[in-house]
């Protein structure tokens, strides 16, 4: 799995997970990667809640903008912040972005580097 900030974010936070087997739908994943995949989001998620302090860490899974696997984890704090649309047509806050990942780097200690 590969996890890296959305350029252009709903909200600060926003993560995109990606499986690095290439597949167009998350139902051709095998059962095997379907599973990592999930447990890394769990992972991503309770960290990104935890660093950020956010109530709620929200999944969205459509798959329109690209034809490959991924799941968005979006920071929310009212109801309707999964429906903020994303704001395509501005350029990258490349510092904002270093920032906010320099603050979520993740290090799994269930994993050997």
């Amino acid at each position: 799995m590969i996890a890296f900030l959305d350029l252009h974010p709903k909200i600060e936070g926003h993560t995109l997970v990606i499986p690095k087997t290439q597949v167009d739908h998350i139902w051709d994943l095998s059962d095997d990667d379907y599973d990592y995949l999930w447990k890394v989001v769990k992972k991503l998620g309770i960290h990104i809640r935890n660093v950020i302090g956010s109530p709620r860490v929200g999944v969205s899974v459509e798959g329109f903008g690209v034809p490959h696997v991924h799941v968005h984890l979006i920071p929310i704090y009212r109801g309707n912040d999964l429906c903020k649309p994303q704001t395509m047509n501005l350029d990258p806050d490349h510092d904002a972005l270093s920032a906010m990942a320099l603050l979520l780097r993740y290090n799994d200690p269930t994993t050997t580097t």
